[in-house]
């Protein structure tokens, strides 16, 4: 059996997250999506919503798991004995750095790989950041966020 994780902030999950994901879901048993607690970033939804809403967005797929984890991607995959890691690329600019973190947790943990999906064209612009952003001036985010998502967001917002 081939468990992979896919991690991440996800502040908020975008349709390009939920695109990485149904596609890795398809290639691997179990696919562990890794809600990142980041003390670094001050992120729109707690660790806490976040996995609730990956949990809710992604109920429908049978092998997603979503857990939240703090660390390195890496040793959050060996914890769970995950394979691979799954890393989605939007740009060139996205595999810059990419690149040197799987080489990095090639070093640290050999047996783990690493997969990336290159996101499907219709959201290779998407962002969590510009999701934020648009979302906050007051404007239509329906096109980027699964409609939980945005509902979500907009009470978020209003508090």
């Amino acid at each position: 059996m081939t468990t992979a994780v896919y991690p991440g902030t996800f502040d908020p999950a975008t349709k390009g997250h939920l695109d990485v994901i149904t596609r890795a879901a398809k290639l691997f048993d179990i696919v562990i999506v890794g809600v990142l607690t980041n003390s670094a970033k001050s992120p729109l939804f707690s660790v806490e919503e976040r996995v609730n809403i990956l949990t809710e967005v992604t109920k429908s797929i049978p092998n997603i798991r979503v857990k939240a984890f703090s660390g390195l991607s890496i040793e959050f995959a060996k914890e769970n004995r995950a394979n691979v890691i799954v890393r989605g690329l939007r740009a060139i600019t996205d595999f810059d750095y990419e690149l040197q973190m799987a080489q990095t947790n090639r070093v640290l943990a050999p047996d783990v790989d690493t997969m990336f999906l290159t996101t499907s064209l219709e959201y290779a612009y998407l962002s969590s950041t510009t999701v934020k952003e648009v979302a906050f001036f007051g404007g239509d985010i329906t096109k980027f966020v699964p409609p939980y998502v945005a509902d979500r967001i907009h009470e978020k917002l209003k508090k």
